[in-house]
């Protein structure tokens, strides 16, 4: 058993930082989320990069926000700058739920409790730093600061808010992953440079005051979007503007974002390239305790340490572009993989844990089969502006090999204290059938597919097709639910061959931008016929930078500036989720109803035929049990609603 001294986690009070013999700090960075010193957690990873920089580094978690403020004094004043995260959520997904509820747990903070992160938390922190440290620079990165870097819709105010510069006062912003543009703003400042003239750092963003010279730079071209005032009058112009900001974040070559914030001009310099291996295994190979601070030994499990403390990252990005997902938007299109040795270094590590019993609960990433995924030509790549890959089909130039990942697994699996190593991640099914990833060796496919099927799951595989409707999934960028049918086949084949008993479990979402009731009654009658009752379902949640949250707010597809309707109300919301569970007894009455009155009598008999069968007479026809008329069977049934009709079972 390996006994941790305190000094191992990076200082978070006064006495922690004399125990290191310090008597100042170079940053002190605050966050939303309970200290857990782990790769997985954006924080840890900020510190422990900043660390590897040669500064001395204290973090201040969760701190109060309801008090005198004292959390934010009792370090002092930092060398260098303060730095603020919000933490791995978005405060505001952290708090609330899509029906704007307010959730009773907290996965960041020990034993799930609430209360311990503010809303919209980076700016509360930050704001009160400037306050109180008026001359200190304050440098924001995270998720929260990523995605909400420019006008971006705000589901829970249902307020279209500027950039997160001008709500936190803040004097500069990192986007997407930090430890690039970290290791120049920290290489600048140690040669002297002062964190004002810091302004042409890639992968970051700042607030030009009024008269403030545009910095020159001769390598990047500059593109302008509309203004914040505009995008507050003009829905359509705030729609235009993210294509410009999503191709950007995506261009390995991007332009340089200008945008007018009031008097001032918002600056979002191009980000860097993606992370070479050599640059990913160095941050994840860094000196991780990979447990939380002793300090909340007493409180309770932090729950979303629980669920990855046997797990292993092995990659960051996802070319996959969904509408409805920040991915992309922070980490990249572009996959970072990890080396083969990095990784089972880690597992080496996670396989000398005094409570690991053999089970690694996760090999996976964002998406958990896009490892060591690139272009085969890079130069085309370096052109493309696509923000999907494999949406609507797979690009010819992508290198969709599983081979790499599969014998990943099967090193993994050789180390002597692993029993089993499960992927607990999303694996894009769509990518594993041979009429879809048209340029892939089918052969290689099956034997990614039958290697996770029989070495790695347990017991359930979960996919996400997302919905059923190709106009939906069009616009989700996912591809034809007829390619879940093909998987689903190869699934079954794979079951019955290897004698396995698993159990395949599809993800799908509701209230979707070009979503209609029908088209949950078509998903609850086409799952259903394949023998699914749903449990794996969310409502669709508005979150900043992502395609389907701008055609949420303002109406209009980024891309064509055409309207897409959205459901938007509670009762829209909260009928298309009921078809989820059409096999419950308290939504049965209500769906007879529903489809009965737009006439999809064809769905009701999918759906409940339990209901149906008693109105078929001797003559095969059907009792319309509203208009008191008698139809064929393929004929279009009354929608007159007679409410005095009462059924008769014949």
């Amino acid at each position: 058993m390996r006994i941790r001294r305190l000094s191992d986690w990076l200082p978070t009070t006064n006495k922690e930082v004399k125990l290191r013999g310090w008597d100042e700090l170079d940053v002190i960075l605050f966050s939303g989320d309970a200290y857990v010193d782990h790769p997985s957690f954006g924080p840890a990873v900020i510190g422990r990069i900043l660390e590897s920089y040669g500064l001395r580094v204290a973090i201040v978690p969760q701190p109060s926000v309801h008090d005198n403020l004292q959390d934010f004094e009792k370090l002092g004043t930092p060398r260098l700058f303060f730095a603020v995260t919000g933490g791995c959520m978005d405060p505001m997904v952290s708090n609330y739920t899509a029906s704007k509820r307010r959730r009773d747990k907290d996965a960041y903070t020990p034993n799930g409790d609430k209360g311990f992160r503010p809303d919209y938390a980076t700016s509360v922190y930050s704001k009160i730093l400037k306050e109180k440290f008026p001359e200190v620079p304050v440098l924001i990165g995270g998720i929260e600061a990523s995605l909400r870097r420019v006008t971006h819709y705000d589901y829970w105010s249902d307020k279209l808010l500027p950039t997160i510069l001008e709500t936190s006062k803040a004097d500069m912003l990192v986007y997407g992953m930090g430890e690039q543009p970290l290791r120049e703003i920290v290489e600048l400042l140690q040669k002297g440079v002062p964190f004002s003239s810091l302004n042409t750092i890639k992968q970051t963003a700042v607030l030009l005051e009024k008269g403030e010279k545009v910095p020159k730079n001769k390598n990047w071209e500059d593109i302008e979007i509309s203004s914040h005032e505009t995008c507050l009058k003009d829905k359509k112009a705030y729609a235009s503007n993210f294509k410009v900001i999503e191709q950007e974040s995506n261009k390995l070559y991007a332009r340089r974002i200008f945008q007018q914030v009031g008097n001032k001009k918002l600056m979002i310099n191009p980000p860097f390239p993606t992370m070479t291996e050599e640059e990913i295994d160095a941050s994840f190979d860094l000196p991780y305790t990979r447990l939380p601070h002793p300090k909340y030994n007493k409180r309770g499990p932090i729950p979303a340490f629980e669920m990855i403390k046997f797990s292993i990252n092995i990659h960051r990005g996802c070319f996959g572009g969904c509408s409805f997902c920040t991915i992309s938007a922070h980490q990249g299109k572009f996959i970072a993989s990890r080396s083969q040795e990095s990784v089972l270094k880690e597992v080496d590590q996670v396989a000398q844990m005094d409570d690991f019993k053999g089970y690694l609960s996760d090999i996976g990433g964002p998406s958990a089969n896009m490892y060591k995924m690139k272009g085969k030509v890079q130069s085309i790549c370096d052109k493309c502006v696509a923000p999907s890959c494999i949406s609507p089909v797979i690009c010819s130039n992508l290198d969709t090999s599983h081979k790499p990942l599969t014998e990943l697994y099967q090193a993994v699996d050789a180390h002597p204290k692993v029993k089993k190593s499960f992927i607990g991640s999303g694996i894009r099914h769509d990518m594993l059938v041979p009429e879809f990833n048209k340029n892939a060796d089918p052969k290689e496919l099956d034997a990614y597919t039958e290697e996770v099927m029989t070495k790695h799951v347990s017991g359930r595989l979960k996919v996400a097709p997302e919905h059923t409707s190709d106009p939906v999934l069009k616009l989700m960028r996912k591809p034809s639910f007829k390619y879940f049918h093909l998987f689903k086949d190869r699934f079954d084949r794979i079951n019955i061959k290897k004698k396995l008993k698993l159990q395949l479990i599809p993800y799908f979402i509701s209230s979707h931008p070009a979503c209609e009731a029908e088209d949950m009654a078509n998903l609850a009658a086409e799952t259903k016929d394949m023998g699914f009752q749903l449990e794996q379902v969310q409502g669709f949640t508005p979150t900043p930078m992502t395609v389907a949250t701008v055609i949420y707010y303002s109406g209009y597809h980024p891309y064509t500036l055409k309207e897409v309707k959205t459901p938007k109300t509670k009762k829209e919301k909260d009928d298309q989720h009921k078809f989820f569970f059409w096999y419950k007894k308290e939504n049965k009455k209500w769906i007879k109803d529903t489809l009965t009155k737009v006439g999809r009598n064809d769905l009701l008999n999918k759906l409940l035929p339990e209901d149906t069968s008693w109105r078929k007479n001797k003559a095969g026809k059907t009792k319309n049990t509203f208009d008191d008329t008698v139809t064929d069977k393929s004929s279009k049934p009354s929608r007159r609603k007679n409410k005095g009709f009462k059924k008769k079972r014949r």
